[in-house]
């Protein structure tokens, strides 16, 4: 019998673990996708909020700001990219200017710092990408924009480092109760755990079932994005968003951490927990929106659409904490913040965790991760010094991306390594260019290949 089980490898599956590998535990993460950070994860906006929009007392603002706070160090230690760019919320009537101030309200009484109210004219000085209609703005200094998948794979490696069990491409089927703790039933045989984690995004209702009769309902939220190649990645410097509303912060344009330009997200509830499918009026809406923030988008330098679903809970709040079930422990309805609080639910799972167990430091725990080398990050120097050491990071693979046959083996051949074209793309960015990995997809399929001992027509674009 284990520990810890954690059900569903996202952001905060991921980050618990990271947690709960700093003692000397038996932590296994299952998930039924071939790679972490396959569900809501991997199809976000990419922003640490600040926490100015969370209502104050929510668990919502206390994990936002916490998060918020962690994320920088976080990056370095474990070596995945973020940028604190900034941001801002446009008002475009003076009649709403005072929804600016209850923003900075909210913003002082979370304890959020750098956030103040800017007039319209100032917001252009800063960005003088935004149209006219902006009347004011409210800025917050601190948000940053992060990779998603470069972070939850830092998480993940440096969990598994410390002797985390990963059973990825394996699905729970049911979770009973016994004396002991837990059986985890999955379609690869039972895991015995005292402690379960319920971290399974859009489907936390179902697995919260298997075990309890209180009800938790999970509404998917789906969300169209625009991306935008890197000759738009500097129409704007900061994250800009617009005054939310009930179904969330609504249409925002942002840099990536990659310098390319990202807009949307749409905002639809759904019953259908695997749609994401992108629509002509979602991609629409995101443009016609997106367009009454920031003048002349570059529509034309589109390079791919994507949809996203959040898990939207049914008590307006994260739902974190111990079920009815002792040693059954929900992070259900981990919609936005979610991103930016992950390392901070992290934490507090495995403070629930530890009431239940014997917590012992882990005195050879590994702090620090190193990421894929990035060739095109490096100077001459080091880049000359790489490819004679290793060859392979002289020959270019994807061309849109200047990524090297060396840094795609890295990224199959590193602990929890890429095993599909998917896998590949979120550790190296080939694929993610402009021309979508046209190029450079016959190549990783062969490397992928000869990993895996397997015929190229047998390698999978992602788990399914």
């Amino acid at each position: 019998m284990i520990d810890v089980a954690i059900i569903g490898a996202g952001a905060v599956g991921c980050a618990a673990a990271m947690e709960l590998s700093k003692y000397k535990l038996s932590v296994c993460v299952i998930d039924r996708e071939s790679d972490v950070g396959e569900g809501t994860t991997k199809a976000n906006s990419a922003i640490v909020h600040a926490g100015f929009d969370a209502v104050p007392g929510t668990l919502k603002a206390r994990f936002n700001v916490r998060g918020s706070e962690m994320m920088e160090e976080l990056s370095k230690r474990l070596d995945f990219a973020y940028k604190r760019n900034g941001a801002m919320v446009l008002c475009f009537d003076k009649n709403d200017e005072g929804k600016l101030t209850e923003l900075k309200e909210r913003a002082d009484k979370n304890g959020v710092k750098g956030v103040s109210i800017i007039s319209g004219d100032r917001a252009r000085e800063l960005e003088p990408s935004l149209t006219d209609e902006v009347t004011a703005a409210l800025l917050a200094e601190s948000s940053a924009i992060v990779c998603p998948f470069e972070m939850t794979i830092a998480f993940a490696e440096n969990a598994y480092a410390n002797g985390v069990e990963f059973k990825l491409s394996t699905l729970v089927t049911g979770v009973e109760k016994t004396d002991a703790g837990f059986v985890v039933k999955t379609d690869d045989g039972d895991i015995e755990a005292k402690v379960v984690i319920n971290a399974a995004g859009v489907y936390a209702d179902t697995v919260h079932s298997f075990v309890s009769d209180k009800p938790l309902a999970i509404t998917p939220r789906k969300g169209e994005y625009i991306l935008m190649d890197r000759s738009a990645g500097g129409t704007v410097s900061r994250t800009i968003f617009q005054l939310p509303t009930k179904m969330g912060k609504g249409i925002l344009v942002t840099p990536t951490v990659h310098g390319n330009l990202l807009a949307g997200p749409t905002a639809e509830n759904i019953d259908d927990k695997e749609n994401t499918a992108t629509t002509t009026d979602g991609l629409a809406s995101v443009k016609a929106k997106g367009a009454l923030s920031v003048k002349n988008i570059p529509w034309g330098s589109m390079i791919t659409s994507f949809t996203g679903l959040r898990a939207v809970g049914d008590r307006g709040d994260f739902i974190i904490e111990e079920s009815d079930v002792p040693g059954f422990i929900d992070a259900a309805g981990i919609e936005s913040p979610g991103l930016t609080s992950a390392p901070a639910i992290g934490e507090y799972l495995c403070e629930l965790a530890g009431r239940r167990l014997d917590m012992q430091i882990n005195t050879d725990y590994i702090a620090a991760r190193s990421g894929v080398i990035h060739l095109s990050a490096l100077d001459d120097e080091h880049k000359n010094a790489l490819i004679k050491k290793d060859p392979a990071y002289g020959r270019i693979v994807c061309r849109c991306e200047s990524i090297t046959e060396g840094e795609i083996r890295d990224a199959i051949n590193r602990p929890l390594g890429a095993t599909t074209l998917d896998g590949v793309k979120r550790r190296t960015r080939a694929g993610m260019g402009r021309c979508q990995g046209g190029f450079c997809s016959p190549t990783v399929i062969k490397l992928l290949s000869e990993k895996l001992g397997i015929a190229m027509r047998d390698v999978k674009k992602n788990g399914k």
